[in-house]
């Protein structure tokens, strides 16, 4: 796949954020989707900052943003380094689609269905990807459906991956019964400044045959 289009500005137009428009343009979407969209509100800035923070800077491989919505999670992401040119949103909701593309130049916005995730991204076949991070409301899913994403993620990542989520509830999104005994999962501590308050989880293939969870 051809590399996205080098832009000379390549960090967010903050402008174009409005936090009170953004919060509308996501309300009007949950009621005309709710099982897709699964929230009331845009991530709040300290938990997009703590999904990013799980995020290895350093590579050059490809980051796989799921259900971006209005990008507080993509702004994090350039704002803690990195580049546009190694992002790739993956929206279902074309009129996000497009305020993305305005939003984030130099970014790749896919519009698809991220639960068919190898499909969705199959132009970006033989990249390296070095992290998946998902703002997908996981638990309006069956387990299955959870489980085939968590597999499909990391068939596109191979071990060194990392996949990155946020969940409201209590109890790991992807169930742990799965991740054994391949994956180790990790928990933040709760991020109080969100609406509603939110844990941020993350899951790495195990360097040994047993996973386990830890939590922090």
């Amino acid at each position: 796949m051809a590399e996205p289009p080098q832009q000379l500005n390549m960090k967010p137009r903050r402008a174009d954020a409005n936090p009170w428009r953004d919060g509308a343009r996501f309300l009007k979407t949950l009621l005309g989707n709710p099982q897709e969209t699964g929230a009331v509100s845009p991530s709040g800035r300290v938990l997009a900052r703590a999904m990013a923070r799980a995020v290895p800077f350093a590579n050059d491989g490809l980051v796989i943003e799921l259900g971006p919505g209005t990008g507080p999670v993509t702004r994090a992401l350039i704002e803690a380094g990195v580049a546009a040119s190694r992002l790739v949103l993956v929206e279902y909701d074309g009129g996000f689609c497009q305020l993305l593309r305005e939003r984030f130049p130099g970014v790749l916005v896919v519009q698809g269905d991220a639960y068919r995730l190898v499909e969705t991204l199959a132009d970006c076949r033989g990249r390296r990807v070095d992290a998946v991070v998902s703002s997908l409301p996981l638990l309006n899913q069956p387990p299955a459906r959870r489980n085939g994403l968590f597999d499909d993620a990391f068939a596109l990542m191979g071990s060194d991956g990392v996949f990155v989520q946020f969940t409201y509830g209590p109890n790991s999104p992807i169930p742990l019964d799965h991740c054994q005994p391949g994956y180790l999962a990790r928990a933040s501590r709760r991020v109080w400044r969100n609406i509603p308050p939110a844990r941020v989880w993350t899951y790495r293939t195990a360097p040994s045959a047993a996973g386990q969870e830890m939590q922090v």
